[in-house]
C-alpha cells in the first residue's frame, strides 16, 4: 500500500469514475499493434480487504464507444465482422470470487461476455490503495493487464496475407486502470 493510501478495514461499495479510468486494448495489425479504448463504461467494485471473498466487481462496457482513433476502422469494429453491436451492444464482465494473491494483489474470477459469448476468466487484479479527493471523497485504484485470444468470443474475422500469415491477431492484450469513488 502506498504511504497516502488509507487501508479500507470493512466491505466498501465504489462506483467506477470514467473520468479517471481506462479501458484499454492492444492488438497486432500486420507488423505494428493498434491500440484502442472504449469511452462508455459502468461498474461497480465491492472491496473487503480483510475478507476479500466477500468482494466482488461487475462492469458493463458500451460495444459501441469503442475508439482505436481512425472512424473507418471504429465502423468495421462495430459491424457484424468484430463486435456486432446492433445485436451485442453490451461487453459484461461479473466476479463470482475474489481470491487475495499477494500484498496488495487479487485473482478476481468471474465471468465475461463478448458477442454474446460467455467465459470464465481470472483477472490479476492490483489494488493501488485508498485515498480522499480534494472534496473528501473517498476513492480507490484497482489495474489489470490480461491477454485474451479474441476468437473465444467470437471475433473471428481476418483476411490472409499474400507473404503468409493474416492481417490482424489473435491476441488481445487488455489493460484496465480503474478509479471508483466509495459510495
Amino acid at each position: 500500500m502506498t504511504a497516502t493510501a488509507t487501508a479500507v478495514k470493512a466491505a466498501q461499495t465504489y462506483a467506477i469514475d470514467k473520468t479517471h479510468s481506462e479501458m484499454a486494448f492492444q492488438v497486432r495489425h500486420l507488423l505494428t499493434k493498434v491500440r484502442g479504448r472504449f469511452t462508455e463504461f459502468t461498474g461497480t467494485v465491492v472491496f473487503d480487504q480483510e475478507h476479500p471473498e466477500q468482494s466482488s466487481v461487475s462492469l458493463m462496457i458500451d460495444a459501441s464507444s469503442v475508439d482505436t482513433g481512425t472512424s473507418d476502422r471504429d465502423a468495421h469494429l462495430r459491424a457484424d465482422d468484430f463486435f456486432a453491436v446492433a445485436t451485442h451492444p453490451r461487453l459484461t464482465f461479473t466476479s463470482s470470487r475474489v481470491v487475495k494473491s499477494g500484498d496488495d494483489t487479487y485473482d478476481v474470477v468471474g465471468t465475461l461476455t463478448i458477442r454474446g459469448i460467455a467465459k470464465e476468466i481470472t483477472m490479476p487484479v492490483t489494488y493501488l490503495g485508498t485515498a480522499k479527493d480534494p472534496w473528501g471523497h473517498l476513492r480507490a485504484g484497482f489495474e489489470t493487464n490480461i491477454t485474451l485470444n479474441r476468437k473465444e468470443f467470437g471475433l473471428t474475422w481476418n483476411t490472409a496475407l499474400e507473404t503468409g500469415g493474416f492481417l490482424v491477431g489473435d491476441d488481445v492484450r487488455i489493460n484496465l486502470s480503474i478509479q471508483a469513488v466509495a459510495q
